[in-house]
C-alpha cells in the first residue's frame, strides 16, 4: 500500500514522512518474498526499488538505512531463500540481559543465574499449562 502516489502531494512537512513510509513499503514488499524462493530477478527489481527510492529521497536517516542494508545484505539474502533467522536466540539474549539488569547489585551470582533460567523456562514463557 503506498501513502501518496506523488510525495510533493503531502506538503512541505508531509513529504519527507511520506518518502520514508514509502520506502518502509519497499523495504517490507522485499522481505515478504522470504520463504517463497524468489528468483534473482524478482530480488533484484525490488531491491533496486528500494535503493532508488533511498537515493532520491535525499535524507539522511533513509541513506543510513539503506547503509545498513547494504552492510547486511548477505544476511538478509540468505533468510530471503532460507526463511532461517536467529530470533529465537535474539529473544533470549534480551530476557538474559533484561533479568542481569534487574539483578544488578544483588551479591550472589547464584541467585542471578537462578533468576535467568527461570525466566527463559517453556512455563515462563507460557507454553506449559502451569495446572
Amino acid at each position: 500500500m503506498r501513502l501518496l502516489a506523488e510525495p510533493r502531494s503531502a506538503g512541505v512537512i508531509g513529504a519527507p514522512i511520506t518518502v520514508a513510509w514509502n520506502a518502509k513499503e519497499d523495504l517490507l514488499d522485499l522481505l515478504a518474498t522470504a520463504r517463497t524462493r524468489p528468483d534473482r530477478e524478482q530480488v533484484r527489481d525490488l531491491l533496486y526499488r528500494f535503493y532508488r527510492r533511498c537515493a532520491d529521497a535525499d535524507l539522511p536517516e533513509l541513506q543510513r538505512l539503506a547503509t545498513t542494508v547494504e552492510t547486511w545484505w548477505p544476511e538478509i539474502l540468505a533468510f530471503l531463500h532460507t526463511g532461517i533467522t536467529n530470533a529465537g536466540s535474539e529473544g533470549i539474549n534480551r530476557v538474559f540481559k533484561t533479568i542481569a539488569r534487574d539483578a544488578y547489585g544483588f551479591r550472589d551470582p547464584g541467585n542471578q543465574r537462578l533468576r535467568t533460567r527461570c525466566a527463559t523456562t517453556r512455563r515462563a514463557r507460557g507454553h506449559l499449562d502451569a495446572r
